[in-house]
């Protein structure tokens, strides 16, 4: 025979069951607190992702404007490098032009002209020759652009198209080692002169000034700049 069902094991059944259903609804809601916890963590990481995506973005467009900039500071300069190498051919066309211009200048004008303007000055010329050389021992060497010679004295022409302090005294130091280059005119008097086409009134008066003939162009002619009591340096 079954035992009778009191209403204290009813009141127990239905504390249990409030018991487990208030169990069911804490683990429950801890699982939505930790779910949603989870949520809140994947969010800020897709935000931060997403962050990090737009700060690439910006990275690579920066990057694509720098090497866009990049590309066009090249063909810049490869442009002016270009332009650089024109110039520098039209440079060396008008240093050629320049250097003809100058054996012009030597052979039309300087080299009959100085027959004329050294007469003068009281020193006859028998010959006038071109680019005389010599060396010495040592690798030493000497070219003279003019070199008048008379029975007693001779002349040594320094030829530029623009004559610089620097080119007198160059020949100035010229003079100076002449007779050893050239002991065969030990005995004679020897002067030095330079000519150019175009020679600035400083270098004008230094060169008067060391004693050397200045010889310069004059419209198509060509002159002494020296005064009439000018002494020449002899050597």
């Amino acid at each position: 025979m079954s035992q009778a069902v009191t209403f204290d094991d009813v009141w127990k059944m239905f504390q249990e069951m409030v018991r487990e259903d208030r169990e069911r609804r804490t683990a429950l809601d801890q699982r939505m607190q930790e779910t949603g916890l989870q949520i809140r963590e994947v969010t800020a990481q897709m935000r931060e992702t997403d962050r990090k995506m737009q700060e690439t973005d910006r990275k690579m467009q920066e990057t694509d404007r720098i090497m866009r900039e990049t590309d066009r500071q090249m063909r810049e300069t490869d442009r002016q490098m270009q332009e650089t190498d024109r110039k520098m051919r039209e440079t060396d066309r008008k240093l050629d032009r320049l250097g003809s211009r100058l054996g012009e200048f030597v052979e039309g004008m300087v080299a009959p002209g100085c027959k004329i303007l050294f007469t003068q000055w009281g020193i006859p010329v028998h010959k006038v020759s071109r680019r005389v050389e010599a060396d010495l021992p040592g690798g030493r060497h000497m070219e003279i652009d003019l070199f008048v010679v008379n029975s007693d004295a001779v002349a040594l022409v320094e030829v530029k198209s623009k004559l610089t302090v620097e080119d007198v005294r160059e020949h100035l130091a010229r003079m100076g080692e002449f007779k050893e280059f050239f002991p065969e005119y030990a005995d004679k008097r020897a002067v030095g002169a330079v000519a150019a086409m175009v020679i600035e009134e400083h270098v004008r008066r230094f060169a008067i000034h060391q004693g050397l003939f200045v010889i310069e162009q004059a419209g198509d002619t060509l002159r002494m700049a020296n005064a009439a009591d000018f002494e020449p340096r002899t050597w």
